[in-house]
């Protein structure tokens, strides 16, 4: 199920927890909320960019088993092979 974070519409009305923002998990087909479940203020959706990244150790792993050298630097215009 994916998290959704939502805001208060109006900071001044909103409870502590709607003012300064929540997440929430909810199924893909209920519908989102329109106010906040403690206070009752409106709130809204925020779009947030999804954390998407690969692990940096699995990244060097893979470029070596493929064969690529990894250089590492160690002062301006000096490197070190990783491997």
């Amino acid at each position: 199920m994916p998290l959704y974070s939502y805001e208060a519409k109006d900071p001044s009305k909103g409870c502590e927890k709607c003012r300064n923002g929540f997440d929430t998990v909810q199924p893909l087909a209920e519908a989102r909320l329109e106010r906040c479940p403690d206070c009752g203020a409106e709130i809204f959706r925020v779009v947030k960019a999804p954390a998407l990244r690969h692990s940096k150790t699995d990244l060097h792993y893979r470029a070596k088993r493929a064969g690529f050298n990894c250089l590492k630097k160690v002062s301006k215009g000096e490197y070190e092979k990783m491997y």
